[in-house]
Order: structure tokens, then sequence, then C-alpha cells
């Protein structure tokens, strides 16, 4: 037997109930970022299915490469300073298959948490389930419209500026009792920096009514490999 890793949300004991395939950007064999991003594995019984996946992906990184300029605007640095620490950062494009619910099973579809990573495009997911926890402390459901990506702050963003842009605390509650027999589907898309991004607090994020949370910097790919732990992924 072989022992299977299931993500559970951070200082959680129930693992998620959901099951997913995943790719990653797409490198040559020679780049220096191939030590911390494998090959992808593709699915060959379906057709195109490589050629069609990928072009979601750049699609996916195209639009997180200018939300991340308009964040960098915000934060009154560099326009282009994602473009040089996220051009080719360790992105996924995760496809959810939450599975319908069995009668007394236990644990949610997802349990509350924050994204690991800068910022995560959001499609699919029609299905109710998705909420969102507001700074009142409220679970407020997310109410889908085709034409809208969901854009939502990760931890890595977090820490660069120093909380003043907060991780949004998601969850995937179980259905009503008329939607247990349904599956839920969605695809996020999570925008990795380069693996060598150093995060150091922005100075400009930091004032006394704001003093610095981190006094020392980490390195993204030390910050990834410790979330996936905490998450019991590896």
């Amino acid at each position: 037997l072989r022992k299977v890793k299931v993500e559970t949300p951070k200082g959680g004991y129930e693992a998620d109930i959901k099951e997913f395939w995943q790719t990653g950007r797409s490198l040559p064999k020679d780049h220096e970022f191939r030590k911390w991003m494998p090959s992808n594995k593709w699915a060959t019984e379906i057709p195109r299915f490589k050629e069609k996946v990928h072009k979601l992906f750049e699609q996916f990184d195209l639009v997180g490469k200018s939300l991340l300029k308009s964040v960098a605007i915000y934060l009154q640095i560099d326009e282009n300073y994602f473009e040089e620490v996220a051009n080719e950062g360790n992105s996924v494009m995760r496809t959810i298959h939450y599975p319908p619910v069995r009668q007394n099973e236990k644990g949610e579809r997802s349990g509350a948490h924050e994204d690991i990573n800068l910022i995560t495009l959001l499609i699919g997911g029609h299905q109710p389930g998705l909420e969102i926890r507001s700074k009142k402390k409220e679970w407020l459901p997310v109410n889908f419209d085709p034409e809208v990506l969901i854009c939502n702050i990760g931890d890595m963003l977090q820490r660069f500026t120093n909380h003043k842009l907060v991780s949004t605390t998601h969850r995937v509650v179980t259905p009503e009792e008329s939607s247990k027999n349904t599956s839920r589907y969605s695809i996020p898309f999570f925008v990795h920096p380069n693996p060598n991004w150093v995060i150091e607090t922005l100075d400009s994020c930091c004032s006394e009514d704001n003093p610095k949370k981190y006094q020392e910097a980490i390195l993204s790919e030390d910050f990834l490999q410790e979330r996936l732990k905490e998450i019991k992924l590896i």
C-alpha cells in the first residue's frame, strides 16, 4: 500500500473532501529553476489535452501578470517589479473536483484556509459553496458571475506588504441537502513568484500604526515548502 498525501487546512485535522489534477509552468530542461519545478504529467487519453491546458495556463498567466502590475502601482513601487520577480514563477493551475457528499461524511469540501502564493485567480465553481470571511469574521457566500474572474490575495503578498494587503480566508462548505448529490468543479490559478525571490517586507508598508511584523526575509521556495508541510502535501 502507498500512503497518499491529502490536503488538510493548516492546523486542521480533517482532510478536504476533494481531488485535483494540476499543471505548472513548462521550462526547458536546462533551466535554472528546474530543480524546483519538475515536468508536468499529461493525460494522453484525451485528444489535444496538453495543447488546450497549456493555452489556458498561458491566458491565466497573462492576466495574473497584469493584475500584479496594478498591485505594484497601488503599492507605489516600480510597476514592473513583479514582472521581474514573477516572470517565471512556480505558478499552478489546478482543476478541482468536489465529489458528491456521502451521508454522515465528516469534514468540509475545503476547510477554512488562506492561499500560499501571491494572488489566486478563480473561474468555475458555479455551484454554491465558496465562502469568504469578512473583516467582521462573518462568512459570506460568493456568488459567481460567468463574466467575472475572482482574485484572492495570498500569504506571500500579505507578508511582502506587512499585511497592508491581507490574505483572503475562504472555504468551500458542504452543500445543502438538495445539492449533496451533485459534484462541484472549479479551476483556480495560483500565481507564484520565481522560486529564488526573497520575500522582504516593504519599508513603505511599515509605520508606527503598522510596525514591521517579519524581521527576517525568506526565500519564496522555502516559504512554499514550509506551508506545503503544514497542509500535509509533502
